[in-house]
């Protein structure tokens, strides 16, 4: 019998490829860290969302089916950790998504400001990491989240080049220190977010024209996308201290 004598039912069944599992998203209440809570839970996870918007989680819980939420903020490091000893049973993977880029001339930002942008997103890290990393199931993932920005460097971008050039490296090394839970880094060009739109205003429309005009996809790169790998980097157990970009192609125009 060939395959095309099979008809859609004959297929053999795929399994869902987190079935069993339990995933936490930080920052889980809009944009990538919903669009993977999603993902997720279409794969057959279990999923626990924080955010700082106790309203937004909410709505992001029910539209997911959200095993259980937390509002706090996650640079709180006491909150956290209250966070994770909290919850009830081991989980699989946490996502950090929690967070955004700084941007603006380098010369115009303060100590406290470049303090931040340069190791805001890896001091976030290292705490989940530290907290979480315990209770694990052994083979389950940290997934961070970071950018292209560091691969060239512009006015425009001013400390985001440097700040995202650190993290890749760092990735790498937490992925040593906590093994056998892996750690790895989503460096994304721009998504389609809310947080783009609150950072770009009325020149949203414009950036998204130019992109679909320049990318060599043909589109703009959204959460979905980004929730795709991210469920992929979970799954696929050979993958630690790595970086995946996900851009549409846009580094090389």
């Amino acid at each position: 019998m060939s395959s095309s004598d099979l008809g859609a039912a004959d297929w053999p069944r795929r399994e869902p490829e987190l079935a069993g599992q339990t995933v936490v998203v930080l920052g889980g209440s809009a944009g990538i860290g919903l669009e993977t809570a999603r993902r997720a839970r279409a794969e057959g996870a279990e999923v626990i969302l924080t955010g700082r918007d106790p309203d937004r989680l909410e709505q992001a819980a029910r539209e997911v089916g959200a095993q259980r939420t937390a509002a706090f903020d996650a640079d709180d490091a006491a909150a956290l950790a209250r966070f994770f000893q909290d919850l009830p049973a081991p989980i699989d993977h946490v996502m950090i998504t929690a967070g955004g880029p700084h941007y603006g001339p380098v010369l115009e930002m303060d100590a406290a400001e470049v303090r931040e942008a340069m190791t805001g997103h890896i001091v976030r890290a290292l705490e989940v990491a530290r907290n979480a990393a315990g209770r694990m199931r052994p083979g389950g993932s940290i997934v961070l989240m970071g950018g292209t920005g560091g691969r060239r460097i512009g006015h425009g971008l001013g400390i985001v080049s440097a700040a995202t050039a650190a993290l890749p490296v760092f990735t790498a090394t937490l992925a040593l220190e906590v093994a056998p839970v892996r750690v790895n880094l989503i460096a994304a060009g721009f998504v389609d977010t809310p947080l783009s739109a609150s950072l770009l205003g009325d020149r949203l429309e414009e950036r998204r024209s130019e992109l679909r005009d320049t990318l060599p996809i043909g589109r703009v790169v959204g959460p979905a996308d980004v929730a795709a790998l991210a469920v992929h980097i979970m799954s696929n157990t050979a993958l630690t201290g790595a970086t995946y970009d996900i851009d549409g192609g846009q580094q090389f125009i």
